[in-house]
Parts: structure tokens; sequence; C-alpha cells
């Protein structure tokens, strides 16, 4: 991660007019589906199984890897691979400000996505080679999470970039067949590669989805006679996100002061207290916090006085702004839903391997019961349940469907709490009760996950389609930070002390506390969206 954080203005100047070209090859009949998006999914595929397959035996590698052996104390060592997987999702979940940036703003989706697929590449290949070296394997997940993330909101937002007013009633499906086909190489992924770590040894378990995203990027470069291209202007625009938020701070009104300004301030401030306990806090967590505290304030100190920023720039630019900002709330709600679903990779593994399985199978291979039922539940939702809920006379819309996904990951953690808790008392427990957990969580994931890469495409304006993705993909990041920030809690003889009062372990302690940040966001999330107006954001025809 960069060694200093960037203000929302830095990362959102591109609002500009944009020019939309197609090659002759790519020209669609109106309200017929684009025949370059089989290149798009193809590539999501492959590159979702290259990651996956390397991700969910991140955890059980560094376990049992010569790279942690200096940690003696085995649940110590359990805590730390945690830390490091999670802190590899934050720079995954990060680098998608970088890649959204550049592409509005310099080089295009495609440009982007190609360049930063071949930097991907590389960082597989430094896993598969340098297994036994932390500096090696540890650069290799560095170049990994700066590739992956780069591309990460460029390709769902070059799906919808295919798309237009005549056919943009097929982009749902297109959307909802992009996180079918994310889960189809997971599915695989999950169930293979943790044998073929097990039998064959990192060099090839890390090695086969490297070849993979090799095959990603090689489809993706088939495609690119077809597909429709949305090219940035890079003319200074009077009237971009960032000089609207940048006038809305710094305009005077007479007889009234500058909340806002101060607001930003007390942000900027509290950015640099929260830089200055890198010493205890650790960088990653102290960046990530400053980079939330520095977007809250700057954000919410503009939506103090954006009213200021009219008559100075349109009307239009400044309603935009005001959209975008709406848009980020309902983002930093979403936050505890990844804090939860991303544990699957690791809080659940490690419970796994305390299970009674079968000899040949291993803990993590669970995970790909959750692509599984993703696939399953995708066109179950689409052609049943939500047609049932709509005739029944409730509109399952996009802002509900998330509020119930939320409160479902929330369920989830309160059984797999309850799993943990039999377990402390001594009980043996089969890992087939984790079945009910994934079911439940896996459903909240459909109904928040797939559902917010079409929101978060139709609520961006035209010309911050890539970062406005971005944004969404942070939330990860947000989310990713509040389990560090768990796992930095119980390292403090206090905390665990006082858990213990409860009477249960620490293990179990933070399942239920997750389980309770979840569900509270959903109440949040729910309050929230009441008072949401959407609004239309897919080009003209």
């Amino acid at each position: 991660m960069p060694a200093r954080c960037v203000t929302l203005a830095t990362f959102v100047s591109t609002d500009r007019l944009q020019m939309t070209t197609s090659h002759p090859a790519a020209a669609t009949p109106k309200g017929r589906m684009p025949r370059q998006i089989p290149y798009i999914i193809g590539n999501e595929g492959c590159e979702r199984f290259s990651f996956y397959g390397m991700r969910n035996i991140l955890v059980q590698f560094l376990i049992t890897s010569t790279l942690l052996q200096h940690i003696l104390d085995a649940d110590a060592r359990a805590l730390e691979a945690k830390d490091l997987m999670h802190t590899f999702m934050i720079g995954v979940y990060f680098f998608p400000l970088l890649g959204g940036w550049v592409a509005d703003r310099f080089f295009g989706k495609y440009n982007t996505i190609l360049s930063f697929s071949l930097i991907y590449c590389l960082g597989h290949a430094f896993l598969a080679v340098f297994e036994d070296s932390r500096m090696g394997f540890f650069a290799g997940l560095g170049l990994i999470a700066f590739g992956a993330g780069g591309i990460k909101p460029l390709v769902a937002s070059f799906v919808g970039d295919q798309f237009d007013q005549s056919n943009k009633h097929l982009a749902k499906k297109v959307f909802d067949a992009f996180y079918w086909i994310i889960n189809f190489g997971s599915l695989f992924a999950s169930l293979s590669m943790p044998l073929f770590l097990k039998n064959f040894g990192p060099s090839v378990a890390f090695g086969i989805p490297g070849l993979l995203m090799f095959i990603a990027t090689f489809v993706f470069w088939l495609g690119r006679k077809r597909y429709v291209l949305v090219k940035p202007d890079m003319a200074d625009d009077p009237n971009s996100f960032g000089k609207v938020i940048r006038t809305a701070l710094f305009a005077r009104k007479a007889g009234h002061g500058r909340p806002g300004l101060v607001l930003a301030g007390l942000g900027l401030v509290a950015a640099v207290v929260s830089l200055a306990m890198t010493p205890v806090l650790g960088f990653v967590i102290a960046a990530c916090i400053a980079l939330v505290l520095v977007i809250a304030g700057v954000g919410g100190g503009a939506w103090l006085q954006l009213d200021r920023a009219r008559g100075i720039h349109p009307d239009e630019a400044v309603n935009g702004v005001r959209n975008v900002l709406r848009v980020l709330v309902i983002f930093a709600l979403v936050t505890p839903f990844h804090s939860l679903f991303d544990q699957k990779a690791s809080t659940w593994v490690i419970q796994g391997e305390e299970m009674t399985k079968p000899a040949w199978f291993v803990a993590s291979q669970m995970q790909a019961l959750n692509p599984a039922l993703v696939m399953i539940l995708i066109p179950f939702n689409n052609l049943v349940l939500y047609p049932l809920l709509a005739r029944l006379g409730w509109e399952p819309t996009a802002l509900r469907r998330m509020t119930a996904g939320i409160a479902f990951s929330g369920l989830a953690w309160i059984v797999i709490g309850g799993i943990q808790v039999v377990m402390d008392g001594g009980e043996p427990m089969s890992i087939v009760w984790q079945i009910l957990p994934y079911a439940l969580l896996t459903f909240g994931e459909v109904l928040v996950s797939a559902t917010g890469l079409e929101f978060a495409y139709s609520q961006a304006p035209q010309s911050m389609k890539g970062v406005v993705m971005s944004f969404w993909n942070l939330t990860t990041t947000v989310g990713n930070l509040w389990v560090l920030l768990a796992n930095f809690a119980v390292r403090n003889d206090a905390v665990t002390t006082n858990i213990a009062t409860t009477g249960l372990s620490v293990t179990a302690f933070q399942m239920f506390f997750f389980a309770g940040f979840a569900l509270l966001a959903a109440l949040a999330f729910g309050w929230y969206a009441r008072r949401y107006k959407v609004v239309d954001n897919y080009r003209a025809a």
C-alpha cells in the first residue's frame, strides 16, 4: 500500500464528459445482447478461478509453511495467518481506487485491465517460485493485490459500458451471469486447490491459478475488436467532481460560518493522528483508518455546504456530486457485511480444521459450498423468489434485497458462534454442521454482492463509473479493516480478561460480536434505504 493517503478529491477529479466509441464489429442491434459479452464473461471465470484458487488455500498454507514457523504458539500462528490474509484482502480492494482513477483519467478501461492483468500474472509466478522465501512470497501477494485490485472495478463497469438505453434491461441478466461465472470459477478452485496443495505442494497449487490468470488475460485480449470503448476525455473540466467539492468546502456565505470546512479539517487532523499511531496499530490498520477519516471528513464537509457551489457550477454538476455522496453512505453501511463474509476463508477454515471430517477432506474445501449455492440461488431468486414476492405485494428492490442480505449474514454468524460454543465445551462436531451457516451467509451474499454490482454501476454518473465502482470495492477493504481491529483488540490482556468473564472463548465471543455488528448494520441500512432516491445513469442509446 502507498506510504500516504490521498484525499477524496484526488480520486474523483475525473467528472468529465467521455466519448463512446465502438469497433465496427461491436455494433449491436437495438435491444439485443452484445456479442462481445462472452469474452468478458470467459475472462472473469478464469480470473476468479485463479484468485480464489490462491486465496482459499492461503491461510492453510501460511499456518503449515516455513514462513511463519518462527511463531511457536499454534494459536498465535493461526491469528497471524488470519491477519496476513485480511491484510492481503485490504490491498486487493484498496487498489481499485488506483485502477478506477487511471482508467477514467488516462487510459480507458480496456487498456488498464490488460496492463494490470499482466502484473497479476507476474504475482502468481512469484508465489509458485518463492514458496520458501518470505520476501519473494509476500512480494507476489503484493503484485497480485496490485493487479487484481487494479482490474477489479473495471471489468464489471466494462460490462455495463457494452449496454445502452435500448438494451439496458438485459444488463441485469448479464450482471447476474457475471456473478454466476465468478462462482463457477470459485467452485472448482475451492474443490481442487486444497487437494493440490496437500498432495502436490505449494508450487503446483499456486502455479495452476497463475496459468488460469494467463488464460484469462488471453481471452480478454481476443475480444479487443468487438468491445464498446468509453474513452476518457483528458481535457480539464471546470465542473469536475473534485472542483465542485473544493468549491463547496471553501466558498463563503455572508453571515454563515464554514462548518463543512471545519469538518473536513477535523477529518484530516484525525487521519494524521491515526498515521502517528502506526507504531502501535501497525501501518495497514493506521493507514486504512486514516483513509476512512479523510473520506468521511471531506465528503461529510462537502455535503454540509454543497449548495454553496450552485451558481459557480451548473446544477447538474452539483446534483451529480450530491448523488455520489449519497451512494457513498450506502457503501459505508455495507462494510460490516464484508467483515463477516471474508472470514469464511480464515476464521471458518480454522474452525473447520478442529472439526471431525474424512481423512481425504481438507477444511478449506468447505468454501466450495459457497459458490455452488450461489450458482443455484441466483437463478432461483430471479425466476422464483423475486417474482413470487412481487406477486405477494412486496417488491424486492435492490436496496431491500441488500438490507435482507446483511441481516442474513448476521444470522449465519450466530449459528457459527453456537457451533463454536459446543466445541469449546468439549463436544466433537462434524464439519457437516458448517453447511447451515454457509447457506445463510451465501444467501446474504447473493442479496448484497450480486445486487450491489449492478446498483453501483446504475447510480454512478457516466464520467465516474470506474471510480464509483472502485469505492464499491473499497467497502471490502473497510470490512477487512474491522477484522484486523478485532484481532488487534484480542491481543490485549485486558480485553481477553473481560471476555473470559462472559464464559465464552475469545473465538466464540468474536463470532457473536460480528453477528451483532451485522444485525445493527442491517437496521441502519434499512433506515437509510427508505430515504434514498434511486437514479438511472445508464448511457443513452
